[in-house]
Formats: C-alpha cells, structure tokens, sequence
C-alpha cells in the first residue's frame, strides 16, 4: 500500500513524515524543502504477529508494509504548472490514498503561505487544483463515450453518469463525494481521477489541544470534520510534533509517554488502523518455525486469491485453507492442541477470509 501525504507549505506535512518514518526528509520554515519525493517504508503493527513470534520462535519476522511517500508542497495554480506542480500531480497518480496535512494550530514562529490559518480555504486550495486536473481527463473520457454512443446507445448511461460527476467538480466538489450505486463506483475507477482517490485529513493541532487525546474544543479541527463528512472522506486527529517527540524512543519509553498524554496508541498506528479501514483492507497471517507473516488482503477477498498473494501458484493449484482463527490459537497454546479441539477448519475455494486468520495453503501444480 503506497499512501502519498500531501498539504500546502508549513502545515506539517514533513515533520510527521519524518516522525513516521525516521526517513530524513528535509523540514524547512519554507516552501518546497521538499522537492523530490521522499519515500519511507513502515511496518504495520500487528501485536497477533507478535504472540506468534513469540509461540514459533521463527527464523524470520515479516510484518506488512507501508509506503508513504511525502509528496512537494502545492500552491495555486499547480494544475497550470505553477510551482512544482506537474510534479506534484505526477507523485499522486501513483499512490493509492491520500493523506492531506491540514494545519489546525496557530504559531507565529512558522509562517504560513496565506497568512492565516483557515482549515477549509487550505483544503479547497489544493482540491481545486486535483479538480481541475480530473476535469481535463473527465472531458476526454466524455468525448470518447459520446463517440461510442454513435454506434451504440447502450452508452448512454455511461455517459449520463460521467455528465454527473463533471456536474459535481464543476461546483468544486470532489468525485468521490459522488452518490454511486457499485456498477458507476466502477465504471468511475475506470477514469484515473484525482479526487476520486480515498482520502485522510490529518488534522495537525499543537501539543495542548492534543492532550488526552480531545480535540473537539479546537474549531479548526471542527472545520476539518465537517468537510471530510460532506465528501465521504476519513479525518484523523494528529499532532506532528508529538510524533517527532516519540519517533526515537524506545518501544517502553513511547508507551509510558503516551500513557501520560492520555492516548493509547501512536498518530502512525491510529493513521494506519483508519487507511486500512478507508481501503477496507485486513490482513491474514501465515506463521510456522521458518517464518511468522502478515499478508494484507482487501475485504471479501476469497481463499484462492488471498494464497495468490503468496504465490501464483498458490492460486492456480488451490486445493484446500486450513484455518484458524487467531484467538482460537492463543487459547489453545499450539496448533496441535488447536486440531484436536476441532478449531482448525478445512476451507474450499468459496471461502472469504476473515482478519486475523491463521492459514496454510494446500496446493498442487
């Protein structure tokens, strides 16, 4: 999974870059520190892998991954070239979430490229660029569909459909605020739109408004709710500067601080939870003495092609999944313990995994 984190200049997008990732990206009081996009890879936490490592002992620990990438800041006029902006749109493309770095706190040592800190007109800033860079590619797929309907009316739909999404970016409003039943969500993945991608405000409040973990009495943040509602998009309480603060302890330390903060987990692990939650993704997990793994899967994904993630051939020879669920191991205290107790079940290939599912692939090629 490739997340690009995106914001306008000195919001706080390279801070928590580099507070998630330990990845050393440049962070500046200036626009375009970051000029090439910096790439860090991170772990997903997954304390099950953890008691499985723990009960196998195994030779090799392999959690998921993710890749975030920290995308140049964006000013108007990007869609036009302004700035870094081909580049800019180029870094989005290729990411599969967006997480947009909102600026809720005031500080008057770190300027901010409007001078004042306005959440909405922030967020509307950059949207209008993605807008108008999806109303280019909108239009030519409009184009080819008016074409085909010459030969063929049954495209009429298609184009009903498209005439609405456009309808929708011109009154500035992102395509995935679009009502779809599946089939137009579909057929709208079809076109390569910007603002059609899954997308996590972050909003970046100070120190204070963050303790024990309420930030609703900060109105910047209550701004950034509302709009996430209005487009079906994930909002993410975070502050930047925590992360930064916690990036380099160790794993005893961290936990003891946030304690005293009020707050269980990290802004990266509760970052993580909410982008597997918005691209309704879970993860099953393999373990035996070679090695203990995550494999992350989309939800509904069915037994042969959750195994075609490990292999091809995994796929293609399917035989049978014995399974079992994670809490059903634990208990159980060894997977022989588990068998006998009639826990591990054989599967078929109409099986959709479950998050947290303990599998071997039976196979044949």
């Amino acid at each position: 999974m490739k997340l690009g984190i995106v914001g306008l200049p000195n919001v706080g997008k390279s801070t928590l870059f580099n507070a998630i990732t330990n990845a050393g990206a440049q962070s500046a009081n200036y626009p375009f520190c970051t000029i090439e996009p910096n790439v860090g890879v991170v772990a997903v936490p997954d304390k099950r892998l953890d008691k499985l490592a723990e009960m196998y002992d195994p030779e090799k620990y392999t959690p998921a991954t993710i890749e975030f990438v920290d995308i140049a800041g964006l000013v108007k006029g990007a869609s036009k070239g302004e700035g870094l902006g081909n580049k800019f749109l180029a870094n989005i493309r290729e990411v599969d979430a967006i997480v947009h770095v909102v600026r809720c706190f005031e500080n008057d040592d770190i300027v901010h490229v409007e001078g004042s800190i306005d959440p909405k007109r922030d967020i509307d800033t950059i949207n209008v660029e993605l807008i108008l860079s999806d109303m280019e590619v909108l239009d030519r797929r409009i184009d080819k569909t008016m074409k085909l309907i010459k030969g063929d009316k049954k495209y009429q739909a298609e184009l009903d459909f498209f005439k609405r999404v456009k309808e929708a970016l011109d009154e500035g409003k992102p395509a995935r605020s679009v009502e779809c039943t599946p089939e137009e969500a579909e057929l709208l993945s079809t076109v390569s739109l910007l603002t059609n991608k899954p997308i996590i405000y972050a909003a970046n409040m100070s120190d204070t408004d963050f303790k024990d973990g309420s930030a609703d009495g900060n109105p910047y943040f209550a701004a950034v709710k509302e709009i996430a509602a209005s487009e079906n998009a994930g909002v993410l309480p975070i502050c930047a500067e925590i992360e930064a603060e916690i990036s380099g302890m160790e794993p005893e330390e961290k936990e003891m601080f946030l304690s005293e903060m009020g707050l269980e987990q990290s802004g990266l692990d509760r970052l993580i939870n909410a982008c597997y939650e918005l691209l309704g993704l879970i993860s099953y997990l393999t373990a035996g003495k070679p090695e203990v793994r995550a494999w992350t899967i989309t939800k509904g994904t069915k037994a042969p092609q959750a195994a075609g993630k490990i292999h091809t051939d995994f796929e293609r020879g399917f035989i049978r999944a014995e399974v079992v669920a994670f809490d059903d191991l634990i208990s159980c205290g060894s997977m022989a313990a588990a068998k006998e107790k009639g826990l591990v079940r054989s599967e078929g290939k109409e099986y959709v995994m479950k998050d947290g599912d303990i599998v071997l692939f039976r196979f044949n090629v």
